[in-house]
């Protein structure tokens, strides 16, 4: 892999990590389109690293603020509207770390086909659709509670069937909760954190253990792109949602469906 397909691969998944159009069926069907291979594990973990520094920099007041709320809770049983929040992220980060622990090498193998993949943007982003359109409501994301994060807990395990998208299922479980635009991808987002973390220390695990050789300037110029791509990804869809919502999303998703089935069927 060069340079120049590097930084268009990362742009492609800085560009739909944060979106809810499935930035996985977006980088998989860049490989079918293209006939390339498989970027590899390696390429993967540096476009998540540089995702997961650009959530982290957006979000930096509130993770901290969150993180010592955290830390005063825990030593000196100081309670507050961040600790809790911080509570409820770790909560909501274990059901789908767990499912996905169980069911990784499914989702990889048996589950990752153009078929299935159209099936989920198309199904999950009509999905998104109602609940956007029906049960948009005023609540933010320090109103939710154990229940309530549970269930975008479960949804987010979802997101193991390439094509369904991480931000997209957190975001309609949590618009379904009554959340509104703004509070569900806030809470998305910052929910994304942990996971991603955990997901890239588990495959660096993996490089180490492997001995993987690779090329440093590809590998450079997709940590670079993907983190700028994303931070920018993130700052215009919440302008974006407060006016247009998530409609335009949902017919994306629908129309890209669409074309994988008439493409492969």
């Amino acid at each position: 892999m060069n340079w120049i397909q590097a930084a268009i691969l990362a742009l492609v998944q800085g560009l739909t990590e944060f979106l809810p159009i499935s930035s996985q069926a977006h980088l998989v069907l860049w490989a079918l389109f293209t006939g390339q291979d498989y970027q590899g594990l390696d390429f993967d973990i540096i476009l998540h690293a540089g995702s997961l520094v650009a959530v982290v920099t957006y979000f930096r007041r509130e993770l901290l603020s969150m993180a010592r709320a955290w830390l005063g809770a825990v030593f000196a049983g100081r309670d507050s509207a961040d600790a809790r929040l911080a509570w409820l992220i770790i909560i909501g980060t274990i059901p789908a770390s767990v499912i996905g622990l169980l069911f990784k090498d499914l989702a990889e193998e048996a589950l990752r086909s153009p078929l299935i993949m159209a099936l989920a943007l198309i199904g999950f982003g009509l999905l998104l659709g109602l609940a956007d359109w029906r049960h948009r409501g005023e609540r933010d994301e320090y109103s939710l509670g154990l229940k309530d994060v549970l269930v975008i807990g479960f949804a987010q395990a979802l997101a193991l069937i390439p094509g369904t998208s991480r931000s997209g299922i957190t975001m309609t479980a949590a618009l379904f909760l009554g959340l509104s635009r703004e509070a569900a991808a806030r809470f998305s987002f910052l929910l994304s954190v942990p996971i991603i973390a955990a997901a890239s220390l588990l495959g660096a695990r993996d490089i180490g253990r492997n001995g993987i050789e690779t090329e440093w300037l590809p590998l450079l110029v997709g940590f670079v792109v993907a983190a700028i791509s994303t931070y920018a990804c993130i700052h215009y869809f919440l302008l974006f949602i407060k006016r247009i919502g998530m409609q335009p999303f949902v017919a994306y998703r629908v129309i890209l469906g669409l074309v994988i089935l008439a493409f492969w069927l």
